[in-house]
């Protein structure tokens, strides 16, 4: 830790107390660090990784820090949306096709390409369970839709991934689940589907405590305009890849299907609209954008 710590203040990082800097890092990844440390360095896509004069460990740390907490506000509501899709996806099969079945069968999918066949995703899930809930309906080793014929689609729910999930929401039912779920949620019908995706996204990226701050979102879901209309006047501008986007979806679906309260405002609410934090959040950029 003390070599990395020299390191920092060769290239110009001003560190107040090295035994803290060294401490951090002994609990806190070097190559972590560095991701949040790039948007202070003159140049480091053609590296030049000396610090803009005045960069202080401390101001790196802190947002390191407000992103750490960010991320752990987001946890508790996307599980919570994440369990509210799964109780819907299983009331809807349910009501309209049965509990059995037929979402184990290659045809009630809509695949493109050449993606895994979505039944696969489910089926794998299912069989990588050690749940008692499915293993009750699990046979003798053979036919794998023969052996959870007669496992409830409300179980099976609970054993898919997120991602799997997902994928079941977007193709399942020749297009129309994802209509029907969205409808059964109370959320709007249009791109629910891709929404639900770019949950699964975020979710991933906190899950795995990847940065959010500079990260421009890669599948971002079409955010309803209305939804993302409130979310700017109560937040102010934000661009379409920032991660802000996909919280205001995410507080949508929480708050219309009751399970959570919204996320945006309190984020908003700590952190003044010029500070480097917020500014990292509405406008993500690369770090060669910040040339000098």
């Amino acid at each position: 830790m003390e070599e990395q710590v020299a390191l920092l203040a060769s290239r110009g990082l001003v560190i107040d107390d090295e035994d803290v800097c060294a401490a951090f890092f002994g609990s806190n990844n070097y190559y972590r660090f560095s991701g949040y440390a790039r948007y202070f360095q003159r140049a480091p896509h053609i590296g030049d990784d000396t610090f803009t004069p005045g960069t202080t460990f401390a101001e790196i740390r802190r947002v390191y820090e407000d992103d750490e907490v960010l991320r752990t506000a987001l946890s508790q509501p996307l599980a919570r949306v994440e369990l509210l899709l799964r109780t819907h996806v299983a009331r809807v099969i349910a009501d309209v096709h049965g509990p059995y079945g037929s979402f184990l069968e290659e045809s009630f999918y809509t695949d493109v390409g050449n993606v895994e066949p979505t039944v696969e995703s489910c089926l794998r899930d299912i069989d990588r369970s050690k749940d008692r809930h499915i293993l009750r309906y699990r046979g003798t080793e053979g036919d794998r839709r023969g052996d959870y014929s007669k496992l409830p689609v409300w179980s099976a729910v609970e054993a898919w991934s997120f991602g799997t999930l997902s994928k079941a929401i977007e193709r399942g039912d020749g297009g129309a689940l994802s209509d029907a779920v969205a409808t059964s949620v109370g959320v709007a019908k249009a791109g629910f589907a891709y929404r639900v995706r770019s949950l699964v996204y975020l979710r991933n990226r906190c899950a795995h405590h990847s940065r959010l701050w500079h990260h421009s979102v890669l599948d971002a879901g079409p955010t309803p305009n209305n939804v993302r209309s409130k979310a700017k006047r109560m937040a102010g501008q934000f661009e379409p890849r920032s991660v802000l986007d996909v919280i205001a979806s995410l507080d949508d679906v929480a708050t219309r299907g009751k399970v959570a309260d919204p996320v945006l405002p309190q984020v908003a609410k700590q952190h003044p609209r010029d500070c480097l934090f917020w500014e990292g959040l509405v406008r993500p950029q690369i770090p060669r954008d910040h040339r000098t």
